[in-house]
């Protein structure tokens, strides 16, 4: 970064103190004024689903830090998991014309009246994370994040050889993300595909957590009370699996043994819970997508050719692999 000298630097140190403490705000946008592009640096845009999960908070840090490192100027909101404040941040980004808008869609539908907005200002849009399903691909340039019916598959997949000498029926509870979200609509794809080789897996109960922890404990309670036998719970985020670890231990059940938990993220206290035995298997879905995101805004900016799809990198965990793998945990 570089530095100016006497009142002007005085200055400067004093606007990034004021953009970072406006970035910082729970569930407002620093929104003020013009673009602040005017020194050169690439003004973006974020808006951000909320603060549901772990997941979602190194996502958050990954943004901030990576702009930081890059030396572009970050206009960070919260939607708090509403579309209606996502709408409204992206037209206040719009209207404050800035070089790059890049957003976390609440869910997949409703977007095409505010992308052609932005598109008709001629302010190139990124999504980042989750994809929506508008049929007019020209109102965004790419979509960079995991292939969640890829994770849901993957789950499945080691439920299937998992459950090869299970000799009666396999009762699986699954707990889904937010109604109407890609990652929700996806990883319920990707799983009920990978079982259906299997007629002995089947789901008996099937209901939205909204990716929170609270609300993973919540509904896994009622799973307990509704079915009595449940052998396999599938959650779609490592939050609500570990919320609903609570409500199988509060039972008298043992996490792991008498009912195995396969989730998706592999955040730090997901993988802990898969290296204590807790958990039985995780695929992955990194959050750190931050200094991607600010090469493909340098990209976009400049009129660059980027591909339309860009997949972030995977894996997947066992329990001896989460060993292995905690010490170095970034998230």
């Amino acid at each position: 970064m570089s530095t100016r000298r006497t009142a002007r630097g005085m200055a400067a140190v004093l606007a990034t103190v004021l953009l970072a403490g406006g970035v910082a705000a729970c569930g407002n946008s620093d929104t003020g004024g013009d673009s602040g592009g005017g020194d050169g640096k690439l003004v973006l845009g974020f808006s951000q689903v909320g603060a549901e999960s772990g997941w979602r908070t190194a996502n958050t840090t990954s943004i901030k830090e990576a702009a930081a490192a890059a030396g572009i100027e970050l206009k960070f909101d919260d939607a708090q998991q509403k579309q209606e404040n996502q709408i409204k941040a992206i037209r206040n980004f719009v209207q404050q014309k800035v070089d790059v808008i890049a957003f976390s869609p609440v869910v997949e539908s409703g977007w095409d009246t505010v992308l052609k907005e932005a598109k008709d200002a001629g302010i190139p849009v990124i999504l980042t994370d989750r994809a929506v399903d508008s049929a007019d691909k020209s109102l965004y340039k790419t979509f960079l994040g995991s292939d969640f019916i890829k994770e849901g598959r993957l789950a499945g997949e080691w439920l299937v050889a998992e459950s090869k000498s299970a000799t009666g029926p396999v009762n699986i509870v699954e707990l889904q993300g937010t109604t109407g979200s890609a990652p929700a609509n996806d990883r319920k794809e990707g799983f009920a595909k990978a079982i259906a080789a299997d007629p002995k897996l089947k789901i008996v109960a099937s209901q939205s957590g909204d990716f929170k922890r609270a609300d993973g404990k919540q509904v896994m309670e009622q799973f307990l009370k509704a079915n009595p036998d449940i052998d396999v719970l599938y959650a779609h985020n490592d939050d609500m699996g570990l919320g609903a670890l609570e409500a199988i231990t509060a039972a008298g059940k043992v996490p792991g043994k008498d009912i195995k938990i396969i989730t998706v993220d592999a955040v730090k206290d997901g993988m802990q819970a898969l290296a204590d035995g807790k958990f039985n298997f995780i695929a992955e879905c990194s959050p750190l997508l931050g200094p991607q995101l600010m090469e493909l805004a340098k990209k976009v900016k400049a009129g660059e050719q980027i591909p339309a799809r860009i997949e972030t990198e995977e894996t997947t965990f066992t329990q001896e692999q989460a060993k292995a793998a905690l010490p170095n945990r970034k998230y």
